[in-house]
């Protein structure tokens, strides 16, 4: 099994409160999640979790938001959280706490209605940060190219290093094969696994994180 465990962080800047304090809002949800009953649980889940039938009809658009802070297992939790740990709190560290909040939750918003977009019909709740954390890792590639992504071949425990574009640009061309492939079954309604969230979460981080970065450079260099 091969993992990402870690990256080249950058020195100085601002302090990852969000960063971090999402991964513990996160934790703190899914524990208070587990702690119902397996009935009450998937009432919860149906309640916060984008139906996305629900948002093309207009009602209850809250969930667009609350459906980040909601995961579907301890693995889903975990691995979410660790794509967070590593990549997001570099970019807090450049553009600022109050904009990287903005981001993150606008990044969440937008990956949901790309998965609505194209699978409208569906009743079945979506959950997870994970087109939150596409769209870090979306403004980090193009933030941080050169930076290192920490890799861990469990197997054999080797350790070595990828540049973060190789990394992040082999999940995302991952990704969008895995969501073409997925159309057929959205429209019979199938699959399992929200692709266009994390594709749509991604672009959106591509586009913000060249915003981010024209605007680090002009503040750099203005006099």
């Amino acid at each position: 099994m091969l993992f990402p465990i870690g990256d080249d962080n950058i020195k100085g800047g601002y302090a990852p409160i969000f960063s971090y304090g999402f991964i513990l809002l996160n934790v703190l949800v899914f524990l208070f999640q587990t702690s119902m009953p397996s009935g009450t649980q998937a009432a919860f889940v149906e309640t916060w979790g984008v139906v996305p039938f629900q948002i093309t009809q207009g009602i209850e658009l809250q969930t667009l938001l609350t459906s980040i802070f909601l995961h579907g297992s301890w693995l889903h939790l975990l691995g979410n959280m660790l794509y967070l740990w590593i990549f997001a709190d570099n970019i807090e560290a450049v553009v600022g706490n109050i904009r990287f909040l903005i981001f993150y939750l606008a990044g969440g918003l937008l990956a949901a209605l790309a998965q609505v977009a194209f699978d409208p019909q569906s009743g079945i709740p979506m959950v997870g940060a994970s087109g939150a954390i596409a769209a870090v890792m979306g403004a980090y590639v193009v933030m941080f190219p050169g930076s290192r992504v920490k890799m861990l071949f469990l197997l054999f425990f080797i350790v070595f290093y990828v540049p973060s574009w190789v990394f992040l640009g082999l999940w995302f061309v991952q990704q969008a094969l895995s969501g073409i492939g997925s159309i057929g079954l959205e429209l019979e309604g199938g699959g399992g696994i929200a692709w266009w969230a994390h594709i749509g979460g991604f672009v959106f981080g591509l586009l913000a994180g060249a915003f981010f970065r024209d605007q680090s450079y002009a503040r750099r260099y203005e006099r």
